[in-house]
Order: C-alpha cells, then structure tokens, then sequence
C-alpha cells in the first residue's frame, strides 16, 4: 500500500521526484511569534519611558495583535514610535479588563490606526464602546471563550469581582499565557487554561497582581505553578518587586525578566 502510494505521487509530479527544497513547509508552525513590551512599570530598554500599566505587541501570526494600551496615549505611541512600531501594521486590539492603566492609551492609539478590531468583555463600559466606534473600529465582545486566530485564543471572561480576560498562544513548546493585572486571581487563571485546553504551559506573563503579598503565600503561588508544570515565568506590571525576586529564586534561567522594550520569541 505505501509502495503504491509513493508511486501515485511520483506519477502525478510527471515522474520527477522533487528536492527537499522544494516541497511546501508542513503543517504546524513554521513561523516564529515575536512579543514586544510596549508598556510597562518595570524598566528594560533605557530609551524608552515606564509607566504604570501594561501593553505588549505580539507579531508574525495571521494577525497583528496589541495586547492592552497602557495607561497614557502620549507614552505609548512614543514608545511604538522608538521601537519602530507602525501603529498602521497593527490588526487587532485586544483590552484585558476596563482598568485605566490598560486602556487608557486606546484613544491615541485610535487616533493613528482605527482600521482595526477591538476585543473587549461585554462589561465594559458603553461610553468606551461607543468611543471606539465612533473612531471607526470594531467592537467585538468576548463573553466566552474565542478564536481571535489561528493559534491564539481568548480565556473569556474570568473572575467575579472585576471581570477580565487573558490570551492564550499556542507555540511548539507549548502554551503561554498572557495576563494583564490577573485579577481573577493568577493560579485560577492557568487552572482555567490548563483544564480547558488540556495541554501543556509553556510560559506564564504579564501581571500577577501579587504586589504586598506575602512571602509565604508567594512561595505557595509558586508551588502551584511548579505542580501546574508551568515552564517559564516572567510576572511584571502589578506583580510587586518581591515576587519577581521569589520566582527568579525558583525558576532561575527560566525566569524572565520583563520591562519595557523586552522581547521575547516563540516559535
């Protein structure tokens, strides 16, 4: 049958097998994801400026996503603008949860590029759904879970107390987890994920929400995280000087320190 089969498609190349180079690359995932940190409190990049808040850009997918806004326009476009970021190549917006800090910067960016599709919960105030409307974008409310393309997916609404949503990636190496200030509670949303979606987690980053936490319910977090198997770590934004010191002290090369204008690569 194999026989068979390799020569029905020898036959149908005209009888000239082709060289490796040739062939089309497979199915899987042949193209590397990049993410950028705009947008954050915790400094990296000396060119550029930290604020309170959070906005990373996460490119070569089908789709071009910016995850959150930061808290202030004029911060964010000048930190695009020193990244050599073209607000224009951006297709999506996705916003977390409704905090100023993560959707303050929208109106400017609104501003330079409003051919776009905003991903927002449903509770999120009318008066910035209708502003985003008003400038010319989409707005699509993710209630649930969804597809926002290939290989990337919302977590939907979480929480109770403040409703917000994390984004999921999907890479070789496994999942990694975008958060923005976690306040759905951050071992409850890689429960979540991990249950959901039933693979392994790559990678866990952005805000933990963990700032004046104690050390001994940090050190319980990690526990979790290591039972989780989670691989990566790289907590920034909200989640306090203490407890990127106690999982740098856990995951050691395999904690990843954050701040403005990092990048981090996936393939």
């Amino acid at each position: 049958m194999h026989i068979f089969l390799s020569l029905l498609i020898i036959f149908s190349m005209g009888g000239n097998m082709q060289k490796d180079e040739d062939f089309v690359q497979p199915a899987g995932y042949p193209h590397k994801i990049e993410v950028t940190i705009i947008y954050d409190n915790n400094p990296f990049d000396d060119r550029l400026k930290t604020d309170w808040g959070f906005s990373c850009l996460i490119k070569g997918l089908e789709k071009t996503i910016l995850f959150d806004t930061g808290g202030d326009g004029e911060v964010l476009m000048n930190n695009m603008k020193k990244l050599k970021i073209d607000p224009a190549d951006v297709d999506v917006v996705f916003l977390s949860h409704e905090h100023w800090d993560h959707a303050g910067g929208l109106k400017s960016f609104l501003e330079h590029n409003h051919n776009i599709v905003v991903y927002l919960l449903p509770s999120f105030p009318a008066s910035i759904k209708n502003s985003i409307k008003n400038a010319g974008a989409e707005v699509i409310e993710t209630a649930n879970s969804m597809s926002l393309c290939e290989r990337v997916t919302s977590t939907g609404k979480l929480g109770t107390a403040i409703d917000e949503q994390s984004l999921v990636l999907e890479t070789e190496n496994g999942l990694v987890i975008i958060t923005g200030c976690a306040h759905p509670g951050i071992v409850d949303i890689v429960r979540h994920v991990k249950k959901n979606l039933e693979q392994k987690i790559y990678m866990v980053f952005g805000g933990f929400h963990l700032g004046g936490t104690s050390d001994s319910e940090l050190k319980s977090i990690i526990t979790r995280f290591r039972e989780m198997k989670v691989e990566k770590v790289g907590p920034c934004h909200c989640s306090g000087d203490r407890c990127r010191e106690l999982f740098a002290d856990e995951y050691k090369e395999n904690f990843v320190d954050i701040g403005v204008g990092k990048i981090i690569e996936f393939q």
